[in-house]
């Protein structure tokens, strides 16, 4: 009987041993196929396979038509309640009366508000790079309104042809009259809406994470993964990038509204970790907007500014454009186009002839053109590539269901 126990004992410890070695080797060729399946992914661009690339773009593009047209079905009151109010709105635009010119007036601050919204929205969403507006759309901005403020003593400038074009005023000011708070006054509105922006952008990760916290389930999603097995495995970090991620994670797990307040009002690029945090604990949706919205469209915008407003102020350009002079050899040469530029913007500013703009395009505002240019273009197809891997996704999960179902 001992004997015939003690064998039962051993296959018990037989069987469970394989067991366990079972489910470890399944898991062990789930996550390698996962892995295999992420790089068949990635390798789906435009400059790699451009027909299966643009075939799932175009793919993915009509599935998601087709989810929001559902979505907006669904809330078809609320949707019938906003065409009704544009109508309301459509017809005030158009009827003459008393009322236009404060109708022209909202006109232009919402379409300039909405569009320094939708630079910080692509600023932070990124599609899968991220389009870096600050550093080619506003930060160019405070700078030209800075060097106009300085050249001008005043930043008074007539509307229109401001903000498209900024010239300087016609009436007589005192040299010096210019102060560091007219300049942050006069781009407040747009640096703001552009803040906030970015504030918007950062609702997908909180959003995604609370969704899979509340139904239990676990989506495709990295990031999502990547944090999850941060915290599977937060005593063993040991490197620098895990330790700053759990860093963030914990101020705002436990700080809270403060936590999140403090990691939005600086340059953070791993902000979208707090948003998963966020979402995953629960955290209220205000306590999580509310701090991010002030972080970033009120601390950190007025942080940014400053630094813009400091860095193109008279003096300290005239400093730079000096300290490049200065370089041995080819400081003179360098420095030719950086004065031709300013002199030209000078001119611009105090409407004289075009005659006496200096003839033949400077190379730095040729430089900043086609960089903006190339920016755009690989934001553009980011978006492809971004979309065309959705919709891969999307196959290879409903792979795995099929074979589940077998």
């Amino acid at each position: 009987m001992a004997e015939n126990g003690t064998d039962c004992d051993q296959r018990r410890i037989g069987m469970s041993k394989e067991q366990h070695n079972g489910s470890f080797t399944d898991s062990s060729m789930l996550s390698e196929r996962k892995r295999r399946d992420r790089e068949e992914r990635l390798n789906i661009v435009l400059w790699k396979k451009p027909l299966v690339t643009l075939q799932y773009f175009f793919l993915e593009t009509l599935i998601n038509l087709k989810e929001w047209t559902i979505k907006l079905w669904h809330r078809r009151g609320a949707l019938v309640c906003v065409l009704l109010a544009l109508a309301v709105l459509t017809a005030m635009y158009y009827v003459e009366g008393a009322h236009q010119q404060f109708v022209r007036y909202m006109e232009k601050k919402f379409f300039w508000c909405a569009y320094w919204v939708g630079l910080g929205i692509l600023s932070s969403v990124g599609l899968g790079t991220g389009l870096h507006t600050f550093l080619l759309y506003l930060g160019p901005h405070i700078a030209s309104v800075t060097l106009a403020a300085y050249e001008c003593n005043s930043v008074n400038f007539p509307e229109p042809p401001y903000p498209d074009q900024i010239i300087c005023p016609d009436e007589e000011v005192t040299e010096g009259s210019i102060s560091l708070w007219a300049i942050i006054s006069k781009v407040r509105l747009e640096a703001c809406m552009w803040g906030a922006g970015t504030a918007i952008g950062e609702l997908p990760p909180y959003f995604m994470a609370r969704a899979a916290r509340l139904s239990g389930a676990e989506p495709d999603d990295e990031e999502y993964q990547e944090f999850e097995e941060m915290l599977e495995h937060a005593e063993a970090a040991q490197d620098f990038a895990s330790r700053a991620k759990l860093a963030v994670q914990n101020l705002v797990q436990k700080v809270g509204f403060f936590g999140i307040l403090a990691c939005a009002s600086i340059p953070n690029p791993l902000f979208d970790l707090a948003g998963i945090t966020c979402g995953h604990f629960l955290v209220p949706f205000w306590t999580f907007f509310g701090a991010t919205l002030i972080g970033k469209a009120v601390i950190k915008m007025h942080i940014q500014k400053l630094f813009v407003i400091i860095t193109f102020s008279k003096h300290i350009v005239e400093q730079m454009v000096a300290l490049i002079g200065a370089i041995p050899s080819i400081g003179p040469s360098l420095q030719k186009p950086f004065q031709e530029y300013l002199e030209a913007q000078r001119i611009k500013l105090h409407h004289k002839s075009d005659g006496a703009v200096p003839q033949g395009e400077n190379w730095l505002s040729w430089m900043f053109e086609k960089l903006v240019i190339v920016m755009v273009c690989y934001f553009i197809l980011s978006i492809i590539n971004s979309m065309a891997q959705s919709y891969a996704k999307r196959l290879q999960q409903k792979m795995y269901s099929e074979e589940k179902t077998k």
